[in-house]
């Protein structure tokens, strides 16, 4: 594991208020499981398919329709929690959670309050290199998703798509351990690439895969610490959950703008009342949506067609065997094989994509030659084409046969971008695209030789000057460089010269 200093939360300044005043965050993230089928039935999870097209009885409530526990996504579920170092409850049992809306068909929604499936755990969220924070899990609990109410397809009507009816979601709930705008965006970073690593969730926000909801309070300093030493955060400022967060940006706008409402509030002597809020971004503001439920609202009881889950140890235990590689514990692998900076192998390991397609090239060479092609030159390619890692047209094994290329000194760093240009847009093997292209560089050291005399002999003045300042014999590399084609050895030519220079 990597070394990593564990930072204390600073008072957050809100500029305008009349005093010092900390955020207090908690995290509700929505993360849809990664499964073919719903959490209860048959039917398809496609994404993007007609309207109403992937819709079994039971998710459209039907008389008689019994929901059905899908495993697969009860192991996601632990595979999750796992992953994120958390307490797996061999038993747990599901809830009605009874609310009406148009585009929830039963009446209520299949979830779990009392009895959920994964206890506590934590995230390590990355600051900065080599300062971290620790938000704790409270829980993780299985439920169903709702629908989709379409309301601008008529001036005078609404519609309703079930498509997403029944979709298994995974609700993991934080500690309101987060502390500012900024920590709250990295903490669901952080979640969503743990989640894709494990492949329980593509993390797609706006496809709507992975939503945050976002609980904001604020307190005076040093309350948060004086309450967190019991657990007892009650007494702290009222929160409001700001609903329905899709991206990252918005996210830290809207707990931005959220506590300088409640600020505003309390300076002037008010109160701030706890609800549901929703983030309008074009008006920079939240709006009050409902006042904020307790359970009792919903009228929680178990669920009379579902029995308790109980699942066996020796089960969950055959399924941390199969956890792959975490990002952590990766990052840190990089660092120590690869002898990368923290911050290169943060960058390789942000994706599980990206960081399978860096270590096939590196595997056998140099890897700190090979980060730096693969974060500079590929990545920044990809990103001008907007195109992701899975796209890439330049495969691992070319752009290892360009590193292989540079190391032999076959080609020069500059042939060797000129190359991965011919690569990236023609593809082809890079030795034989260098062979019958005429691409290899010039190590011949007479022949190098031979083009510096002529160089220094045309440019009695230039040679007066560099010998004056030696900062000037770059200008000879230059015309070498131009002289060969750009195909001279650079070091040789940088030795030839300052020979030269000195006789």
């Amino acid at each position: 594991m990597l070394d990593l200093t564990f930072e204390t939360p600073k008072v957050k300044t809100i500029a305008g208020a009349k005093h010092d005043w900390e955020l207090v965050i908690g995290m509700e993230v929505h993360a849809q499981v990664q499964s073919n089928s719903k959490l209860f039935s048959g039917a398809s999870t496609k994404f993007g398919a007609e309207p109403n097209s992937n819709v079994a009885f039971v998710d459209a409530a039907m008389p008689g329709m019994l929901p059905v526990i899908n495993e697969f996504c009860v192991e996601q579920a632990v595979r999750t929690g796992l992953g994120l170092k958390a307490e797996i409850n061999l038993f747990s049992a599901f809830d009605r959670k009874n609310y009406f809306y148009p585009d929830l068909p039963q009446g209520y929604q299949i979830s779990q309050l009392y009895h959920p499936i994964v206890g506590e755990g934590e995230v390590i969220v990355d600051m900065e290199p080599g300062i971290a924070r620790r938000v704790r899990i409270e829980r993780i609990h299985l439920e169903q998703d709702a629908g989709k109410s379409i309301h601008d397809m008529d001036p005078n009507m609404s519609f309703v798509d079930l498509n997403r009816t029944g979709v298994a979601l995974m609700e993991i709930v934080s500690r309101p351990d987060i502390r500012g705008p900024e920590e709250a965006a990295a903490f669901v970073v952080k979640l969503r690439q743990i989640l894709r690593y494990l492949g329980t969730c593509d993390g797609n926000m706006q496809s709507g895969s992975m939503r945050a909801d976002v609980n904001v309070s604020i307190c005076l300093p040093g309350q948060y610490e004086k309450f967190a030493e019991t657990g007892d955060f009650a007494h702290l400022g009222t929160r409001c959950e700001i609903k329905n967060m899709n991206s990252m940006r918005f996210i830290q706008q809207a707990i931005d703008v959220e506590a300088k409402r409640q600020i505003a509030i309390v300076e002037a002597g008010g109160k701030v009342d706890q609800e549901t809020r929703l983030y309008d971004p074009d008006k920079s503001e939240t709006r009050s949506m409902r006042s904020k439920e307790e359970a009792h609202d919903y009228r929680y009881f178990p669920d009379p067609d579902l029995l308790p889950l109980e699942i066996e140890q020796a089960w969950v235990d055959d399924i941390a065997k199969t956890l792959p590689e975490l990002p952590d514990e990766k990052k840190a692998r990089f660092v120590k094989d690869f002898s990368l900076s923290e911050y290169d192998a943060s960058v390789l390991t942000a994706d599980v994509d990206s960081a399978g397609y860096f270590e096939s090239v590196a595997e056998g060479r140099d890897g700190k030659l090979a980060a730096n092609w693969v974060i500079n030159e590929l990545f920044g390619r990809l990103k001008a084409d907007e195109k992701d890692i899975t796209d890439s047209p330049l495969t691992p094994a070319q752009l290892g046969g360009i590193i292989d290329l540079i190391k032999s000194d076959t080609i020069s760093g500059k042939i060797a971008k000129d190359l991965f240009q011919i690569v990236y847009t023609e593809g082809g093997d890079p030795a034989e695209i260098v062979d019958t292209r005429g691409m290899k560089q010039v190590t011949d050291t007479g022949a190098i030789e031979a083009a510096v005399i002529q160089i220094i002999a045309d440019n009695p003045a230039q040679v007066a000057k560099a010998k004056e300042n030696p900062k000037l014999a770059g200008w000879f590399v230059g015309q070498v460089m131009k002289a060969m084609g750009g195909k001279a050895n650079p070091k040789a030519v940088n030795e030839i010269i300052a020979a030269k220079l000195a006789e």
